[in-house]
């Protein structure tokens, strides 16, 4: 896992991705490797999440994937079943993490308190996922929020864009971050893969900064 995590800090950012048809998976993940990000959060939010997954795995199989938005244990499995590295989710459901830790998977719930914090602490979690970190207070909040937990990492998500993602690197709890901007959906569906290699090179020369 400390692996895992170490790859993830060293790319600052995952593109968190909804894909609606699994026909623009591989062509997707093409685009991302040319922009210099050959990583992805495929997240559970539509029925093609597993498909998708299991194209990118199975044509890149060097590629960083994990799965996005899971919810169930189910899910969870579906997800480690299709090859992912990592499981990322909106909010701190202990029965999903369990399950996950059972599977040695790497999991990073999503958490907005200090009793979310906590909670996936006495996990022995040490990295967790900061959502939805701008709707919630953003950069400020957060580091009132994670100021009595040493050791703790945040992946914040939501509301991250090539305008506040550098703020959000140079705190130094936070591990990475996860975007969309990048590879919005509309960009996905209307298959524009070459301006999302595009905006993927420029997010990667952004986060260079840091």
């Amino acid at each position: 896992m400390q692996e895992i995590l170490e790859k993830i800090g060293k790319l600052g950012v995952l593109p968190v991705i909804k894909i609606d048809d699994a026909q623009n998976a591989i062509p997707l993940a093409r685009a991302l490797k040319e922009g210099g990000l050959p990583a992805a959060e495929v997240t559970f939010r539509t029925s093609a999440a597993e498909e998708s997954i299991r194209r990118i795995t199975g044509e890149f199989p060097d590629m960083f994937v994990g799965a996005g938005t899971v919810l169930t244990i189910e899910q969870a499995k579906t997800a480690i079943r299709a090859g992912v590295k990592f499981i990322v989710a909106p909010g701190f459901n202990p029965k999903v993490v369990d399950y996950c830790l059972a599977q040695g998977m790497l999991m990073a719930p999503g958490i907005a308190t200090p009793s979310e914090l906590e909670a996936a602490m006495e996990k022995g979690l040490k990295t967790v996922k900061f959502f939805p970190a701008e709707a919630i207070g953003g950069l400020n909040y957060l580091k009132s929020m994670s100021a009595p937990y040493s050791g703790v990492k945040f992946m914040p998500t939501g509301g991250i864009n090539a305008n506040n993602i550098l703020a959000y690197l140079r705190f130094n709890k936070v591990l990475a971050c996860g975007g969309s901007w990048m590879v919005k959906d509309e960009l996905i569906a209307a298959q524009k893969f070459d301006k999302i290699t595009e905006l993927v090179a420029e997010a990667v020369k952004l986060v260079a900064q840091r």
